[in-house]
């Protein structure tokens, strides 16, 4: 298999927190979700990935062939294949929707105008009525419409984006699940996609690959099929609750029972107990493995 992003013994400290990771590989052609807690790593992550931040130790390829001392190298073209979104300060907080379109013409040769302005109409963000609104006047919601229509209408071949759905209402999250199919389907397989998110549910029928961090380390990786046949949902009757506790990788109890999450290859020392198994969200399973590397007790 491809990968779009290849990393290596990438840290960077801060006080009190340091991003560690041994090694990490994004399969190209897919859509990877970054999943963590508050302060797990994932927008410094991303910021390195993304260039933004450069003061970091480690090694990075993209696209299978060009090192991170390429990114900024004009014959490599490595930025301009890459679009980012994030929360905060994208735009200049006066600039109009006009001047978001100008000046991205500048920035990058990929950027369509056109089709900025049909994202811009077709995601009824304000600025489509009033020209003249700032960037700096709009809700978060479509704060994030208008930057999500940027890079959207750029040609890349790698999207970056730091929790994008955060701000946005439920229809528009899922009018951003159906944007990145159809990102990727355009160029069959060598379009990827790599977004950090909270809103796990909401995200999880456009996550082919899903990556779990705490405390600066990956600590669960894979495809989403492949951690559902690896991680059991089950659930049993409440007297049987402290037999299973010794079994269970996570487990929530009640005065009626208990569910939890399972290894697969553990499930059969359940043997013999009146529980139900079956197939976890990758909601419960990245709250399981929260649940067993957090520092919240």
């Amino acid at each position: 298999m491809e990968n779009v992003l290849e990393i290596v013994d990438l840290k960077k400290k801060f006080k009190g927190f340091e991003l560690n990771v041994k090694e990490l590989n994004i399969p190209k052609g897919f859509a990877t979700a970054l999943i963590g807690e508050n302060g797990a790593g994932k927008s410094t992550l991303l910021n390195i990935l993304a260039g933004i931040r450069v003061d970091y130790k480690g090694h990075i390829r993209y696209f299978g062939k060009y090192e991170d001392g390429d990114r900024d190298k004009e014959e490599y073209r490595v930025r301009e294949n890459i679009g980012y979104t994030g929360p905060g300060g994208v735009f200049l907080p006066h600039w109009t929707a006009k001047e978001v379109a100008e000046v991205s013409e500048i920035l990058f040769e990929g950027f369509h105008r056109d089709r900025f302005e049909q994202l811009c109409s077709d995601l009824a963000i304000s600025t489509t009525q009033d020209k003249s609104k700032k960037f700096s006047a709009l809700s978060d919601g479509n704060k994030m419409k208008m930057v999500l229509a940027a890079a959207f209408a750029r040609d890349t071949s790698l999207l970056i984006m730091d929790e994008p759905a955060s701000p946005l209402d439920p229809l528009m999250r899922d009018k951003l699940c159906c944007m990145i199919r159809e990102y990727l389907a355009e160029e069959e397989g060598e379009r990827s996609v790599l977004f950090s998110t909270h809103n796990i549910s909401d995200m999880e029928n456009v996550t082919d690959y899903a990556i779990i961090m705490e405390h600066g380390k990956i600590v669960e990786q894979g495809f989403v099929e492949d951690l559902k046949e690896k991680y059991i949902l089950v659930k049993g009757n409440a007297e049987n609750a402290a037999l299973a506790r010794k079994v269970l990788y996570s487990i929530t109890e009640n005065k009626y029972g208990f569910e939890g999450i399972c290894l697969a290859d553990r499930l059969d020392e359940l043997a013999g107990l009146n529980v139900e198994a079956e197939t976890p969200t990758l909601f419960q399973i990245s709250v399981a493995i929260m649940k067993q590397n957090t520092v919240i007790r």
